[in-house]
């Protein structure tokens, strides 16, 4: 099988989680597949034509091997290309009756976690360096307190170098102990965000006051550096929140068949940035900071991910779809966009 090579401009750095998930089928039987939401959002990222570099090493067992070909599928450049001897990561997963997922983690010890904040730092500075490079994205388990002092640091130098540092919230409270600890570390990684992703129920996780999710998440925002916060609500579309108070709403305008949920606020996340990488507005800041969204903007931004997340629930597991699929799909149907 012949892979496409990685572009040579890399626009975006990706750190955290690369596991297999077992999901639970209705005879009971456990199906893997390769996943883990930084792991879904980089292939994301690539399948729809961006120039991504993984930061996390990959084992070299037989599930490494799957994750290391789905990279490859996508045309995803690794940092670190040489599999390590530690075991690739697991996640038990079960589906409701709606299809929504929850999760068991298998995670000491793992490949995936073998990482330092100076290696982090070093593979976003090797030579010849990386001048395209204008995003830098983690979240999920990769905001457990034990894993902290890895990837603070590297969020706080990449804030520094002047890209744009994106939070995907998505908490796991089955997979900590202690959830005082963390909150505080994910609160943490917030505050190094130009732009956080959150849903309803990562809201109710965090503890943040409001007597709605719309509240809530608007709250969150204030508490942090962020300018922007884009907020998930299911089928019930999603949200782009600005720091000076514009907030847009952004659904389907047709129902969507839900197979299940897996992989769904992943592709969200990577429709939002790609298409932010095709706004003018990014193109003209020569830092994060500096980046304004307007109103057409926001609309475009919000279109692409809902479709890109749409076209992920309608197939089992995280599918990501491609970049023409997703453009198709908003042509054909048009999503409902409206300023709050």
């Amino acid at each position: 099988m012949v892979f496409p090579t990685p572009p040579a401009t890399l626009k975006v750095a990706t750190a955290g989680e690369a596991l297999i998930d077992l999901i639970e089928d209705a005879d009971g039987r456990l199906r893997p597949c390769a996943g883990g939401a930084v792991y879904n959002l980089t292939r994301a990222l690539g399948l729809q034509g961006v120039g991504t570099l993984y930061l996390n090493p990959l084992a070299g067992d037989r599930f490494g091997r799957l994750l290391a070909e789905g990279m490859a599928q996508a045309g995803v450049a690794l940092a670190q290309p040489q599999p390590v001897h530690e075991p690739t990561s697991l996640a038990v997963v079960g589906l409701d009756a709606q299809g929504k997922a929850s999760y068991s983690f298998y995670r000491e010890g793992v490949a995936d976690r073998q990482v330092s904040a100076p290696g982090l730092i070093a593979a976003c500075e090797a030579p010849p360096g990386l001048p395209d490079l204008r995003i830098a994205v983690t979240g999920c388990l990769a905001l457990v307190a034990e894993d902290s002092a890895k990837y603070l640091p590297w969020l706080q130098a990449q804030r520094a170098a002047g890209r744009l540092v994106v939070v995907d919230a998505n908490l796991r409270p089955a997979i900590v102990p202690d959830m005082s600890a963390y909150r505080s570390s994910v609160m943490a990684a917030l505050q190094q965000a130009h732009l956080i992703k959150v849903s309803d129920d990562d809201l109710d996780t965090l503890g943040v006051p409001g007597g709605d999710a719309l509240a809530k998440a608007s709250a969150l925002l204030a508490g942090t550096r962020a300018q922007w916060l884009a907020l998930t609500l299911g089928a019930g579309g999603a949200v782009l929140l600005a720091r000076d108070g514009h907030a847009w709403h952004c659904a389907e305008s047709t129902p969507v068949t839900v197979v299940d949920t897996v992989g769904a606020g992943d592709c969200f996340l990577a429709g939002l940035l790609v298409a932010l990488l095709q706004r003018p507005a990014l193109q003209r800041s020569a830092h994060a900071d500096e980046l304004r969204l307007n109103a057409s903007d926001a609309q475009h931004l919000l279109a692409h991910a809902v479709a890109s997340a749409s076209l992920c629930v309608m197939q089992t597991g995280c599918t990501p779809p491609s970049l023409p699929e997703v453009v198709a799909r908003t042509t054909a149907h048009p999503p409902v966009f409206r300023a709050l």
